[in-house]
């Protein structure tokens, strides 16, 4: 299935039916006069959050939602039956935004989470509702109070533990397809993933939710490459994982491009828990692989796991420490 992370969609709730005006004229039945019933209230918008979907795909191809009117009142003073909600389904981590893109009206963080985003309109008077001692015969009815209308922006932030970051061909999509049955697009030259990937990584007894997302460049804040709109997935996280080449020149500048895009970025992302883990150490072997990582950690003063997904070198101290910190957020939550 295609990922998608934004859409735009326009959503209705239902009109009122109008009231009607009707008379009630048996010829053998006394006490006749006004019965027109009150019309029917219109359906509301109701987004509800549901675990087993995670991409707004499904929006690109539907963009406009209508809950249903309500149906016009009757004589016999029948009120007409209410138009049915339109209930629209959301991944869990979808956020509605106001067209601004900037106002967040609603966030959905938990399975089942329903919110009524829009109200039905009442239904319109009847003839009956008017009458009185002083107006016994009334030929007054409403029309139904219009249903609200308008454009939001729909998007979605992943609801992981662990949150990978990292320049493109750090190796974040070999290390979630290593340590988890997801398998997304890897590639044996420069290349960065085009959207996030979720994988369930286990470690002991433990479960938990990493996030590979789409490698950052320096200048992305300012729009570059892919820029940031895709770090926002990694928001809710509770650690991040930053993932180096250790093949590189200079591994520690790499490191410090990403924080300072994480920094310009904003939303606390710079202050959330980091580990950091310098990959491919296969290609250098053991001794080369310790000596960048004394360089690394003095330039940086900065403690790393090194690991090679290749051969899945000090993988396992690694997630453990992840399995920890993921546990600790949760028993502190």
């Amino acid at each position: 299935m295609k990922f998608l992370d934004e859409a735009k969609i326009y959503v209705k709730s239902g009109d009122g039916g109008p009231g009607c005006v009707s008379f009630r004229r048996e010829k053998f039945v006394e006490f006749g006069g006004p019965d027109g019933g009150n019309g029917g209230r219109g359906g509301d918008v109701i987004f509800k959050a549901v675990q087993d979907l995670n991409t707004l795909i499904d929006f690109r191809y539907t963009q406009h939602f209508k809950a249903q009117s309500g149906q016009n009142g009757a004589g016999r003073n029948k009120t007409g039956k209410g138009g049915d909600d339109k209930i629209i389904k959301v991944p869990v981590g979808t956020q509605v935004l106001d067209e601004d893109k900037q106002t967040v009206l609603a966030d959905f963080t938990e399975d089942g989470q329903t919110l009524t985003f829009l109200k039905g309109g009442d239904g319109g008077f009847g003839n009956a509702h008017y009458k009185s001692s002083t107006n016994q015969a009334p030929r007054k009815s409403t029309p139904g109070w219009p249903g609200e209308e308008r454009g939001i922006w729909l998007r979605l932030k992943l609801i992981a533990d662990i949150g990978l970051v990292g320049l493109p061909n750090a190796g974040k999509s070999t290390f979630l397809s290593v340590v988890s049955a997801a398998r997304p697009k890897i590639a044996d030259y420069p290349f960065t993933t085009l959207h996030p990937n979720l994988g369930v990584v286990k470690a002991g007894n433990r479960e938990f939710v990493v996030a590979d997302i789409p490698g950052l460049i320096e200048g992305a804040h300012e729009g570059q490459g892919l820029g940031t709109r895709f770090l926002g997935h990694v928001e809710r996280t509770a650690a991040i994982l930053h993932l180096i080449d250790i093949t590189q020149d200079d591994p520690a500048a790499a490191y410090d491009t990403v924080r300072k895009e994480l920094e310009l970025y904003g939303h606390d992302l710079a202050e959330k828990m980091e580990i950091i883990a310098l990959t491919k150490a296969d290609a250098l072997g053991p001794e080369l692989a310790a000596d960048q990582a004394e360089i690394f950690k003095q330039k940086t003063g900065k403690e790393v796991f090194v690991i090679s997904s290749q051969s899945k070198e000090g993988l396992e101290p690694l997630l453990f420490e992840l399995s920890a910190i993921v546990h600790k957020e949760l028993q502190d939550a």
